[in-house]
C-alpha cells in the first residue's frame, strides 16, 4: 500500500463513505482523508469524483454500485481514465488485478455473511493482492479481529456502525479503518 494512503487512513480512522449528493456535501466537512464513492453512474462519477479531490480527499470508487459500468475489466479502465479517482472498491478479484496494473488504490469488500465466506478469505487475497480488504458487516468485533490476526492485508470494516462505541471496538479488533454512510460518525 502507497504511503500517502496508509497515512492517510491513520490519520483519520472513520472513512466517509457517501451514498448520495447530501453525504457529498456533507463528507466536505469531515475530518476524514479518505472518501468512499458509493453511488453515481457513468455521467456523472467523474464530477463527483472531483468534487471529493477538490477538498483534498482521496477518492475511491465502488465499482460494483456504478450505475452503467459493467463488472468487467473495461470499468476499471473507464475510471482510471475518465476520473481523477484514487482507487477502486470492489467484491471482484479480478477487478483489483486490473486495477493494480493501472496503480490505483484497491480495496477488495468481502461479505462474511457465513463460514464458507471466512474460509475463501485468504484464498480471495492470495489471487488479487488488494491494499486493503473490507469486512462487512462491521458489528462482529470477534470475527473482525480473528480476520485481522488472520491477514497481512490491513483490515476496514464497514456496515451498520451507528456509534462511536462501536467504532472504538473495530479499532480496538484491530482495523485500520471504520466505514460508515452515517455522517454522526464522521464527526465524532
Amino acid at each position: 500500500m502507497k504511503k500517502e494512503f496508509k497515512e492517510a487512513l491513520e490519520d483519520s480512522p472513520i472513512i466517509a463513505a457517501i451514498k448520495d449528493d447530501e453525504g457529498l456535501k456533507k463528507c466536505k466537512e469531515s475530518d476524514s482523508r479518505v472518501v468512499f464513492i458509493l453511488y453515481g453512474d457513468i455521467c456523472n462519477i467523474a464530477d463527483i469524483v472531483n468534487e471529493v479531490k477538490e477538498c483534498g480527499k482521496i477518492a475511491m470508487v465502488h465499482l460494483d454500485l456504478i450505475n452503467g459500468l459493467s463488472s468487467k475489466e473495461i470499468a476499471v479502465d473507464f475510471i482510471h481514465k475518465y476520473t481523477k479517482a484514487d482507487g477502486i472498491i470492489t467484491t471482484k478479484p479480478t477487478l483489483i488485478k486490473r486495477a493494480r496494473e493501472l496503480s490505483l488504490y484497491t480495496i477488495l469488500r468481502l461479505f462474511v455473511i457465513d463460514s464458507m465466506a471466512y474460509e475463501n478469505i485468504e484464498r480471495q487475497l492470495k489471487s488479487s493482492r488488494p491494499d486493503l480488504i473490507e469486512i462487512l458487516p462491521a458489528l462482529m468485533p470477534k470475527v473482525v479481529a480473528k480476520i485481522c490476526k488472520l491477514s497481512s492485508t490491513p483490515v476496514i470494516a464497514g456496515g451498520l456502525v451507528s456509534e462511536k462505541e462501536d467504532v472504538m471496538e473495530l479499532l480496538h479488533a484491530g482495523v485500520i479503518s471504520v466505514s460508515s454512510t452515517n455522517p454522526q460518525i464522521w464527526f465524532v
